[in-house]
């Protein structure tokens, strides 16, 4: 009988899945002394995690190679080192399962009284009722979490309040970065363990704090037919003590139709101005130039228009503009205005 825990098994599982089959196999014949002849691969991973004694001696076995254990990590979103060692690498794998053994327990249902699924059933019906959803409270309650989550990352401010991953992402997720600072650059990255990571660096590795203005300035909600929820939050940017310049971000959620209550984010645009970079006599109180009926434009021309077309008004519209005005309404004026022209990195 296997002596790993079920999370340990799973992981073991996915981690042995980014081995090539002569590895798989070799390690099969290890294990087992070439006593299990596996007629495939997916008999061969069954076999090893059967016969493995713990997940320590599994993973310290010379075919699970240190680069395969970090490659599992940062595809949980566990971020560490590059030059991390091997048995270092096993201990963060170890402790992650841990958590996750953790979590499965906290999450377990008590059972249900006939009172309460009574109580239930009424209260989801009030709920449909309310579910005329509250799209500002929604971008509001969205908001906070994010920020804290993101800005919690770094080191500065101690340890993570909670597990900053891909999983808050849709896999094909996709970041527009705009950034002016002493230079202008636009950058697109694809695919959600990238944007995490991409994220994650602004806090962890560049040591920013981003402070989003949540009043009715720095906040605007909108929303499509087809359940896609835009967020537009303005904010400043901040490293330590000192205010490094602006920040304007747009979210794209979807509901998660698998999970109750959640949602996940499909796109997003991110801009930042440095100090320097603002034109004179500009304001430094964060707010968004852009009103909840521009956001519903925005939505409509991507909807309507091609993927090729999209991306050709967007370029086009970002290289004839400042970024200081306010997005116009409406789908025509708004690929006709000047866009959101915006910035790279805030210098340390």
């Amino acid at each position: 009988m296997s002596g790993l825990s079920a999370p340990e098994t799973e992981g073991c599982r996915n981690l042995l899945g980014l081995l090539d089959n002569d590895d798989i196999m070799a390690l099969c014949d290890t294990i087992t002394n070439r006593l299990v002849q596996p007629e495939n691969r997916q008999d061969a991973i069954r076999a090893i995690l059967v016969y493995s004694q713990n997940v320590e001696e599994l993973l310290r076995r010379k075919k699970v190679h240190r680069e395969v254990i970090f490659k599992y990590l940062a595809m949980q979103g566990v971020i560490v080192p590059p030059a991390t060692e091997k048995h270092n690498l096993i201990q963060h794998a170890k402790d992650y399962w841990k958590k996750q053994s953790h979590l499965k327990l906290k999450e377990t249902p008590e059972p249900v009284k006939t009172e309460d699924i009574r109580l239930f059933q009424q209260q989801e019906k009030e709920d449909k009722k309310a579910e005329k959803v509250d799209f500002r409270r929604l971008g509001e309650e969205f908001c906070h979490w994010f920020f804290e989550l993101l800005n919690s990352q770094n080191p500065f401010l101690g340890p993570p309040q909670d597990e900053w991953g891909p999983q808050h992402f849709w896999h094909d997720v996709k970041l527009r970065f705009y950034y002016n600072t002493s230079e202008q650059n636009v950058i697109d990255y694809y695919g959600a363990e990238i944007v995490s990571l991409r994220l994650l660096s602004l806090v962890k590795e560049e040591y920013l704090f981003l402070s989003p203005n949540l009043d009715s300035h720095g906040l605007k909600c909108a929303s499509s037919p087809h359940g896609l929820v835009m967020v537009g939050v303005a904010g400043t940017v901040h490293r330590g003590n000192t205010c490094l310049g602006i920040f304007e971000q747009i979210f794209g959620l979807i509901r998660c139709p698998f999970v109750e209550n959640t949602w996940k984010i499909k796109f997003i645009n991110l801009r930042i101005i440095g100090e320097g970079s603002l034109a004179p006599g500009t304001s430094m109180k964060p707010a968004v130039t852009f009103e909840p009926s521009d956001l519903e434009a925005f939505y409509n021309v991507i909807s309507l228009c091609s993927t090729n077309e999209v991306q050709l008004n967007v370029r086009q519209t970002l290289d004839s503009g400042t970024g200081d005005q306010a997005l116009s309404s409406g789908d025509e004026a708004l690929l006709n205005k000047r866009e959101l022209n915006l910035p790279n990195l805030l210098k340390h």
